[in-house]
């Protein structure tokens, strides 16, 4: 029997609100496999001497395994359900840094990584997946919140992470955090739901450029927009996981990470106060710039944060000598680079519909994984020419080219490609509004 949309349909318990609270929590204790990983990458190299280059091959391959694997797990999601998804992510989660806690060689360090990527991938998927579906009316708040879990989710952590590994080790921190946070994604998992047919509001016309017709994956890759759309992805996300993996190392070699550093009446070494401030910041600008987006635009908004990232960096290659200017700088460096992990999903969903958002969202989110093949590069770089200029530089100008690139070419060919499908299929999108 068909449901008749006009007529409310009772929801999970707490509604689509408890859902995206569910997918926070999910988020955040993920959050500490890639924004707690260069906690690490000192204590390691320091027992092991596997070199730096070596270690960050591991975070390499957990974000390639987070990132190219969600399409897959996409599917399953929207086949299935989200609570198996998350569920089994959450064992590999806490199984990852477990066998972290015992690696005695790079290999068996890279396999964990890989445990850990799909793991993650599997939960950060399925919850934007959820955000956007829950809420097609307001994707770029929900997708901002949503990752905010995983940007802000290491914040409250950081502090303990550093001290339990000063005090007990890095091998001790692994199992400890691993379990916990593994543990903690079970439960949680047991609650989520999908949504059903009159769960969820009807869309009226927003300021976003929106698709009223869903597209699914094979019709979305053949769409040079969303080609578009990839690119200026791997070209953000680079220079961010670089310094997301590599803060640690560019503190200690600007000889500031256990400098005290005094702001607003606390004083912390300048390394764990950058984390702390940076982990704060890369969540709060997810929901801002994607409340910002929801009223200006997705590539209005894309242009404003891209070009403050660029202006960021520069700032900080200048003065991140600087113990103070360090921790305000990464701050200001994160707010501006977070925020990619809700516009794209949210002009993603916007582009190519909800029906199939999980598993497009997810092929969009690979992206990340291209990107992290960098990483490794920037330390062979810093190496070869004993500072992070060259790295600074070029992550400067990419974003600088990404912000041009979301108002002269994403703008107008998302625009074109929308009214082509209005223009087709008018019934099915009866109240779509261009921003000009």
């Amino acid at each position: 029997m068909s449901q008749n949309l006009s007529t409310p349909v009772r929801g999970p318990l707490g509604g689509r609100w408890m859902q995206l609270a569910i997918g926070v929590v999910c988020m955040s204790m993920i959050a500490n496999l890639q924004y707690g990983w260069t906690l690490f990458v000192e204590p390691m190299n320091e027992k092991h001497q596997w070199g730096r280059a070596a270690i960050q091959v591991a975070f390499t391959i957990f974000v390639v395994f987070e990132t190219w694997l969600v399409p897959v797990e996409g599917w399953f999601v929207d086949k299935f359900g989200p609570r198996p998804v998350v569920f089994i992510g959450g064992i590999l989660c806490a199984l990852s840094w477990a066998l972290n806690s015992v690696a005695a060689s790079l290999p068996m360090l890279y396999v964990s990584a890989a445990l850990g990527g799909a793991g993650a991938g599997a939960v950060y998927g399925t919850a934007v997946g959820a955000a956007l579906k829950w809420f097609p009316d307001r994707r770029g708040l929900a997708a901002g919140i949503t990752a905010a879990g995983f940007g802000a989710g290491s914040a409250l952590t950081i502090v303990p992470i550093a001290a339990m590994i000063k005090a007990q080790g890095y091998e001790h921190t692994f199992l400890f955090f691993g379990l916990i946070q593994g543990a903690v994604v079970l439960v949680a998992s047991l609650f989520l739901m999908s949504p059903k047919p009159g769960q969820v509001p009807a869309v009226a016309a927003t300021s976003t450029t929106q698709s009223r017709r869903s597209y699914g994956p094979g019709e979305m890759l053949k769409a040079p927009v969303f080609w578009v759309m990839y690119l200026m992805f791997v070209l953000v996300a680079a220079g961010g996981l670089m310094a997301t993996a590599q803060l640690g190392s560019i503190a200690k070699d600007f000889k500031i990470a256990d400098v005290p550093v005094s702001i607003l009446g606390l004083t912390l070494p300048a390394l764990t106060f950058a984390l702390s401030i940076d982990r704060v910041l890369n969540g709060v600008t997810r929901p801002f710039f994607g409340w910002v987006s929801d009223n200006i635009g997705r590539e209005n908004t894309m242009f404003i944060a891209f070009s403050l990232e660029a202006v960021g960096v520069l700032a900080l290659a200048k003065f991140g000598a600087d113990p103070i200017a360090f921790v305000i700088l990464t701050g200001l460096v994160f707010f501006a680079w977070g925020e990619i992990y809700s516009l794209f999903p949210a002009t993603c969903g916007d582009t190519f519909g909800s029906r199939f958002a999980t598993t497009n969202a997810g092929l969009l989110y690979t992206a990340k994984g291209t990107a992290s093949l960098v990483v490794p590069l920037a330390s062979v770089a810093v190496a070869k020419l004993g500072n992070w200029d060259l790295v600074f530089m070029l992550t400067a100008g990419v974003n600088a080219l990404a912000a041009l690139m979301a108002l002269f070419v994403l703008k107008p060919l998302r625009t074109r490609f929308v009214l082509q499908a209005v223009a087709k299929e008018e019934v099915d999108v009866p109240s779509a509004k261009v921003v000009g």
